[in-house]
């Protein structure tokens, strides 16, 4: 490469002039001035120690300033050496000889210019880029720091961007800074692995790559003073931008660098969007017209910067996302685009973002069409009129059942003392007589009973039944549908609390999240087939951010078509079309954030609320039933033990709610309807006794008798009226991390006791 000017003043090659010596790597080395009046400047890679270096005359060097900056450092002061071709830098071992460049400021002085670092991005992006930033924003120069691969052909680029070059009038200087040399993150993988995009979806699953210093994000922030201190010392203002990332369009105002000349601080703050493209056309690359679409639940910012260097002073360092010791001036914050199909090219967009989360940005499509593109828009999303909440229909209970047959007939008794239409359950290898309970009821028109279809797919119990369920005419015709359990009940606070009250109290909404309130056994250790509404009252708090389940929630939803399928805590794959018709609400009527749209299944501190609705959740009964619940494991996490660990997190006795009472006598009237028939009453009565056979089945076993001795003890029964006390950690570990004196002292409300994270 020769290291000279091509197209008359216009384009210019350097190398970044990397050493390495006495163990150390020098980024580049500047000396300025002659004879006695010689300055120098010297940057060394991340990892460097600032002590190796020395101030000495005689040795070569007096330093006078020293900077470590984000593991690099940087070194500074008079050069003394006779060989004005060589710095000697001392060291406190020894003396670095370093071959210094001459900085050449006044190749930018005075111009605009824009700063940007191609990690791998193709010179047409490159090109584009530039191209833009000079139309639109008055760019006069460019500083490309080039970070080549290895085996890549710097020429490539070079050749591009003179060829753009010549089609800009505006441009005046053009500077490719060539570093062959690694400036990477050496423990990170290439920056364009969808690894690295931060929306990318599923990240937990994905295979790290290999490390790649070369291609990795950049390490070696000192680039950013390298370029400073070497050309843009002097220039009139700097904007400091990726190549993939677009300054909004000043439609009449001022440019982003007329900006920086006016601001009193001369620091412009760059806010950035990441945007993406919905999708591109059969092989075609990605340009900056194909982006017009934003996430619509994420608000977080990128930022950049443009700092006018006459301003600020030059003592001032350059980073990645600000410059130190430098305010921003707020009455000049300048919003940019980073259009993440540029950053990651070749890559699928749904593997860089969930694509359920993108709208079209009108500002996006202006650009478009200013940059004359035709971008591949999104679908049209009809406007669905939606009648009152109260007006929309029948309410559908979709849920599934293994061995809950003394339970049955209580759940559809309150459920349909509330106002619920239809049961749609699932059952599978039930041995209790559930399934011919179910039977019996769907021969009466009570419910709709299918044999759980998991079998012979890859699916979870619930998982199947759920898409299975999506083919049903009772879910199809609903006006409302909700996946719930057997252990779980819709306590409606408002009004007569039956269903009505409640869709009358939340207006147009389409989706309504009832939140767990999780009940204990209190204390209750045999079972009784009592109600269980009636015999268990004590509870969690209903401010109870831990364990993590505690304010789960499950969802009554409209049939809409906002959503593409039933999920187990509210329907899941968001049309994102629609996100903007979805009214949300939570048990308290109020809306959820939009961030919840797509994948929220739990409350939390700012979106929990039980003033109109409680799912009251009944998941560890008492001792006895909970020996058959773990026996016969679960309908969605079924690799997962309900052991001493989900005793513990579920069952919880610290306060007492009856406000489900007030439905009892409409409850026990509806039971004593189904009871009147004397088929549903004996097949209610043999779940009973298959249900006690196998309670005594299980205690006889050593590890259940072992369990249920642990479960029923005084410990135990201590520890769950003490859950407010402990942190997420507890949880995760077990009650066998919390020493006794705990359980048995008189604690301060405030007290708090957590363990470390043990994975």
């Amino acid at each position: 490469m020769p290291d000279g000017t091509q197209n008359d003043t216009v384009l210019h090659r350097r190398l970044l002039n990397t050493q390495e010596g006495e163990g150390l790597r020098c980024l580049a080395a500047f000396v300025q001035g002659d004879g006695d009046d010689r300055r120098f400047r010297a940057f060394f890679a991340s990892g460097t120690l600032a002590n190796r270096f020395r101030s000495s005359a005689e040795a070569g060097a007096v330093i006078d300033q020293e900077f470590s900056i984000l593991g690099g450092v940087e070194v500074a002061g008079r050069a003394t050496g006779r060989d004005p071709g060589v710095l000697s830098l001392p060291l406190s071992d020894g003396v670095l000889q370093l071959s210094p460049a001459t900085p050449e400021p006044e190749l930018f002085a005075g111009l605009d210019v824009g700063l940007t670092i191609v990690n791998g991005h193709a010179p047409q992006v490159v090109g584009d880029w530039l191209s833009y930033h000079v139309t639109e924003h008055g760019m006069q120069g460019a500083l490309v720091v080039h970070r080549v691969w290895p085996g890549e052909d710097p020429d490539q680029m070079a050749k591009h961007l003179a060829k753009v070059a010549k089609t800009l009038p505006g441009l005046k200087r053009l500077l490719i800074l060539e570093a062959h040399a690694p400036l990477g993150k050496p423990d990170l993988p290439r920056e364009d692995h969808p690894v690295l995009a931060p929306d990318a979806p599923g990240k937990a699953r994905m295979e790290m790559p290999a490390t790649d210093p070369y291609r990795a994000p950049l390490g070696e922030i000192l680039i950013y003073e390298i370029a400073k201190w070497g050309w843009l010392s002097e220039a009139g203002a700097v904007l400091s931008l990726d190549p993939s990332d677009i300054v909004d369009l000043p439609n009449g105002g001022p440019t982003v660098f007329q900006k920086a000349h006016t601001a009193a601080s001369g620091v412009v703050a760059l806010h950035g969007t990441r945007v993406y493209p919905w999708r591109l056309r059969q092989g075609k690359r990605a340009r900056i017209g194909d982006h017009t679409c934003r996430r619509f639940d994420h608000h977080g910012i990128t930022r950049k910067w443009c700092v006018a260097p006459s301003v600020t002073g030059q003592e001032n360092p350059w980073r990645v996302i600000r410059i130190a010791n430098a305010r921003p001036d707020p009455a000049y914050v300048t919003h940019f685009w980073r259009c993440m199909g540029l950053r990651h090219p070749r890559r699928a967009i749904s593997t860089l973002v969930p694509k359920s989360s993108l709208i079209e940005e009108p500002a996006l499509l202006e650009l478009a069409r200013h940059l004359g593109e035709t971008p591949v828009r999104t679908p049209a999303a009809p406007v669905i009129a939606t009648e009152p909440a109260a007006e929309a229909g029948s309410t559908t209970i979709v849920t599934c059942m293994r061995n809950e047959g003394p339970f049955i007939l209580e759940w559809i008794a309150y459920h349909r003392a509330i106002g619920v239409d239809d049961f749609l359950i699932y059952s599978n290898d039930c041995t209790d007589g559930t399934d011919r309970l179910l039977d019996a009821l769907q021969q009466r028109g009570i419910v709709t009973h299918r044999q759980n279809p998991f079998r012979g797919t890859s699916l979870k119990p619930q998982h199947a039944a759920l898409k299975a369920a999506e083919e049903e005419e009772v879910v199809t015709r609903a006006g409302w549908v909700i996946s719930m359990d057997v252990d779980e009940f819709l306590n409606i606070h408002t009004g007569d609390g039956s269903l009505a009250a409640l869709y009358e109290a939340v207006g147009d909404a389409t989706m309504i999240s009832a939140t767990w309130r999780l009940f204990g056994n209190g204390d209750i250790d045999r079972f009784d087939p009592d109600l269980t509404i009636r015999q268990f009252t004590r509870c969690a708090p209903q401010f109870v951010r831990k364990p993590h389940h505690a304010w789960g929630f499950k969802t009554l939803s409209r049939s809409l078509g906002h959503y593409r399928k039933l999920g187990v805590h509210r329907p899941r794959g968001l049309k994102p079309e629609f996100w903007d018709q979805i009214r949300w609400v939570n048990g308290s009527g109020r809306p959820m954030p939009r961030e919840a749209l797509r994948n929220a299944w739990r409350s939390t501190a700012s979106t929990f609320g039980y003033d109109l609705v409680t799912l009251n959740h009944y998941a560890v009964r008492n001792s006895e039933s909970f020996l058959v619940k773990r026996d016969r494991g679960r309908v969605n996490h079924v690799d997962r033990d309900q052991g001493m660990n989900y005793w513990f997190r579920m069952n919880h006795n610290t306060d007492e709610d009856r406000s489900i009472h007030r439905m009892i006598p409409a409850v026990e009237a509806e039971l004593a309807a189904l009871l009147a028939d004397p088929e549903l009453a004996r097949l209610h009565t043999d779940c009973i006794a298959a249900h006690r056979t196998r309670i005594e089945e299980l205690r006889a076993r050593p590890d259940m008798a072992a369990f249920y001795a642990q479960i029923t003890s005084e410990r135990m029964q201590r520890l769950s009226r003490l859950h407010p006390h402990f942190g997420a950690n507890v949880y995760h570990a077990g009650p066998e991390v919390i020493p006794d004196e705990i359980i048995t002292a008189d604690l301060s409300p405030n007290y708090f006791f957590t363990v470390p994270r043990q994975d």
